[in-house]
């Protein structure tokens, strides 16, 4: 999600900027709201150009493979006829297929370059990005054909040139859309058969949003292949984990998956809407899962690297075939051949290209062709010079060869391709005033990039920049660049630790919001509902949280038992900093406690404590966040209302939901929405993966809040079938004096072969001490009969336990050595732990379709 900030403080240093009056232009990473645009546009499949003017209504986000906006059309200026469906007034989306992240572009050029060996051709050659769009428009013809609606596929209308970002961008259909619901869903269970393709009551599955889509996704990437475009597909393949969020939910199909005017029902209101990847696909860098498949499967066509190539035989075959609907496509089928060709030449490709490198003068022309018109588009050159490298390629070769200087490339292309850039360096060297006014512009335009991104307060921003007044910004670099000189070691960091080091109001501020928050939250009820309100607010605002459900949960708020909740939550939010704070005190401590040690292995294992402490399943802070559940049950001896969370609250981070989950069965629509807003929210740290609307978003919140719900639904059949049992512990025993017996054998043969009896460690490999406490566990639970679970649990831990003290016994009887039962604590221990732990495994795995 973009981070929000002052449109007016950028613009306050973008005036600076131009107050400066330098010869060169001003860097641009990304546009604001209210940036008016101009741009020649191409339209896409007919032979239409127009000038187009726009106003940037909001930027929506960036990734790898560039950046969107949302966008309204102000004038359309042609001479061959307008645009098609591009009106004056509507909204549109518009896609500049340059990242606003300077790491990000970074990173996609670098894999972009080892896998074609050449720059991103999606950015800086119009052929490609008209290629894409062309694609785009028969895929969007295809999906008519086998969904029944091309709305099923977002329109694209035009291509363009944007000279101040340096990249090609499109205009397409804006998508009045969302990702999808995070459903709740108790039977899993029966999720998981389906998923695997087995039969199933469909009437009683649940997740009808997440099947439609899933059921969605998995035809279109079908119909990618039939069309040939078996790289597009990766768009959309599942498997990878993080291609959900590429098909929207059209606003207005709430009301179900479905809508009548589909041939296909559950597909009603899903549309696809991305089609331009933002990463090169190496065969030794699979980066997802399914990456694995696509790769072998791109082997198997002869594909070693994938990106966005198509196979246009197969398209025009795929056309033939359904002749009836491409009838009017002849011209745009022979564009694409065109813009194709163009596209696959510009880059040397070994992988693809091989031999041709070596004879093919047609090649080489459009390689440095497409190479000018490349430098062209990213502002390397002007016209003048851009002339000038067409007529001659030993020039070209040249310009080629200096670009690929470390640091001084670019350096040296801007003073022989561009004469203002030439004129600023000259000025800069022979003027003390222009040479401050070209600092002070620098800063401004990184100040701009660092406010942007969260790093500095409105006037924070303003004053590094060397002062705010009325008239502007007065950009001399007094003092002002020794403020940023100060700061540009720490932009290394991440934005937030950055503010938090350097600006000491948001320090505190965020120190009371993760201290003193927490804890009058627990002593203020009028705060906790202000604050329930206002997460109630922000997941209206991400479409977690219906109007109806936030109607419901309104009308809840002031019971008492929502009230218990609320302030258990508090509680739960003032563990958060328990773990980080016992964690590095361990790590100081043990660094003090060994002096002796050389500095660096001391810290390197301070910093290996402080990573323990985030990765072990029971941590301080859940450890404090479980006794307190606990001392709650206690107290108001009251176990019922707490027999999820006084289980779960011991657990890391699974035990920030306990409550959440809690609260199910009583308030499920509140139960819903906070167990999505702490599932999801924490999940979205995760880059690429955690994106908003990713598969590793619902797995999360399967995981925590309906796999719960499945689990408790289960046992309740359960315990519903086995009421007609009677209780019984008896096989207890039994299990117990058989299972001390299997030890015994064991150590009877350990003893005739090695002449001493073994520890727990001596059989670990047999596993014997491990599976035989496991099996012990199941054994009694499964024998209990209509017992309720904590009772099966108890008598499989006692189970345990008095197997840990029959085999102690009888190794003091093999051995004739009464020391030995010194080992009697830590057999009883371990036995016990195993046992429980064989007891709720088979609870939970416990098969029977009519538990479902």
């Amino acid at each position: 999600m973009p981070k929000e900030y002052s449109t007016e403080i950028c613009k306050k240093l973008e005036a600076g900027f131009r107050a400066a009056g330098l010869y060169r232009p001003m860097r641009i990473s990304q546009y604001d709201a209210g940036t008016e645009l101009t741009y020649e546009a191409s339209s896409v499949g007919k032979a239409s150009r127009a000038r187009v003017r726009l106003v940037v209504d909001k930027f929506v986000g960036g990734g790898f493979a560039g950046q969107v906006y949302r966008v309204k059309v102000l004038g359309i200026d042609s001479d061959d006829g307008s645009i098609e469906r591009l009106e004056v007034g509507r909204a549109y989306a518009m896609k500049i297929l340059i990242p606003p992240s300077s790491f990000s572009r970074l990173f996609r050029n670098v894999l972009y370059w080892i896998g074609f060996q050449g720059p991103f051709q999606l950015q800086v050659n119009p052929a490609a990005a008209k290629a894409g769009a062309l694609w785009q428009k028969f895929i969007r013809r295809g999906a008519k054909i086998r969904f029944g609606d091309e709305s099923t596929v977002a329109d694209i209308y035009a291509t363009f040139v944007d000279d101040k970002l340096g990249s090609c961008g499109e205009l397409s259909e804006w998508i009045d859309g969302r990702t999808w619901r995070l459903e709740v869903d108790d039977r899993l269970d029966l999720m998981k058969r389906w998923r695997r393709g087995k039969a199933v009551d469909e009437q009683r599955l649940g997740s009808p949003e997440y099947r439609a889509k899933r059921e969605f996704m998995s035809e279109f990437v079908e119909l990618l292949y039939d069309m040939g475009g078996h790289e597009f597909a990766r768009q959309y393949e599942w498997s990878t984990c993080k291609s959900q969020p590429n098909a929207l939910k059209r606003q207005g199909t709430e009301d179900g998956p479905a809508t009548p005017a589909m041939i296909i029902p559950a597909f009603g209101g899903l549309v696809a809407v991305d089609f331009r990847a933002g990463l090169a696909l190496l065969p030794l860098l699979p980066m997802s899962p399914g990456d694995f498949k696509l790769i072998a499967k791109g082997l198997m066509r002869g594909s070693l690297v994938q990106f966005d190539r198509g196979d246009v035989a197969r398209l025009e075959a795929f056309m033939q075939t359904h002749s009836d609907e491409f009838a009017d496509s002849a011209k745009m089928l022979e564009e694409l051949k065109t813009t194709e060709q163009v596209y696959r030449d510009s880059v040397p490709d070994i992988t693809h290209n091989h031999i041709r490198l070596f004879y093919s003068r047609k090649l080489w022309s459009t390689m440095l062709g497409s190479a000018v018109t490349g430098w062209r588009v990213r502002n390397l050159v002007d016209e003048e010079h851009e002339r000038k490298l067409r007529s001659s390629r030993v020039l070209t070769l040249i310009f080629f060869v200096i670009g690929v200087i470390p640091f001084l490339g670019k350096f040296i292309r801007r003073i022989w391709g561009r004469a203002d850039w030439r004129k600023h360096y000259v000025t800069m060297l022979t003027s003390w005033d222009y040479f401050r006014r070209a600092v002070g512009g620098r800063i401004a335009e990184k100040v701009i990039v660092w406010y942007r991104a969260g790093r500095f307060s409105d006037e924070r921003a303003l004053k590094i920049a060397d002062g705010a007044c009325e008239a502007g910004l007065d950009l001399t670099p007094r003092c002002g660049v020794w403020r940023f000189l100060g700061h540009l070691p720490l932009s290394i960091l991440p934005a937030g630790l950055h503010r938090f080091l350097t600006d000491w109001e948001y320090a505190k501020e965020r120190l009371a919001y993760f201290i003193v928050r927490p804890v009058r939250l627990y002593f203020n009820a009028g705060l906790r509902e202000q604050w329930l309100r206002e997460m109630m607010a922000e997941g209206q605002k991400k479409h977690m949280l219906s109007d109806e459900d936030a109607e419901i949960i309104l009308s809840q708020v002031s019971e008492p038992f929502i009230q218990k909740y609320l302030k258990n939550l508090a509680v739960h939010i003032c563990t958060l900093p328990v773990t980080q704070v016992v964690s590095v005190a361990v790590a100081i401590i043990y660094v003090l406690l060994h002096p002796e040690m050389p500095r660096v292995q001391a810290w390197g294992i301070g910093l290996g404590i402080i990573a323990l402490f985030q990765v072990v399943p029971i941590s301080p802070g859940s450890l404090v966040r479980g006794l307190y559940v606990l001392y709650l049950v206690i107290r108001e001896r009251n176990f019922k209302d707490y027999n999820i969370a006084v289980f779960l609250g011991f657990f890391k981070y699974v035990g920030y939901l306990a409550f959440p989950i809690q609260m199910t069965y009583h308030y499920p629509a509140l139960a819903r929405f906070m167990a999505a807003h702490w599932s999801t929210e924490a999940v979205h740290i995760v880059p690429v993966f955690g994106e908003r609307g990713a598969l590793l978003e619902h797995w999360v919140f399967c995981l925590f809040y309906n796999w719960p719900l499945t689990i408790r639904r289960r046992m309740r059949k359960r315990a519903e079938l086995r009421a007609s049992r009677s209780e019984r512990y008896w096989h207890a025993g039994l299990c117990a004096v058989g299972a001390a017996g299997i030890f015994g054998l064991v150590d009877f043969a350990y003893l005739r072969n090695f002449g001493e009896l073994p520890g727990l460690r001596d059989i670990w490999w047999l596993a014997v001490a491990v599976i035989v406490p496991l099996v012990c566990g199941a054994a009694v639970t499964l024998g209990c009969g209509s017992a309720p679970l904590w009772k099966r649990i108890v008598a499989a831990a006692g189970c345990g336990a008095v197997v840990g003290v029959l085999y102690t016994a009888a190794s003091v009887i093999l051995s004739r050595n009464s020391g030995i039962a010194a080992s009697c604590v830590w057999r009883i221990f371990i036995f016990a732990i195993l046992s429980t732990i064989g007891a709720i495994v088979t609870e939970l795995k416990l098969p029977g379709t009519d538990l479902e």
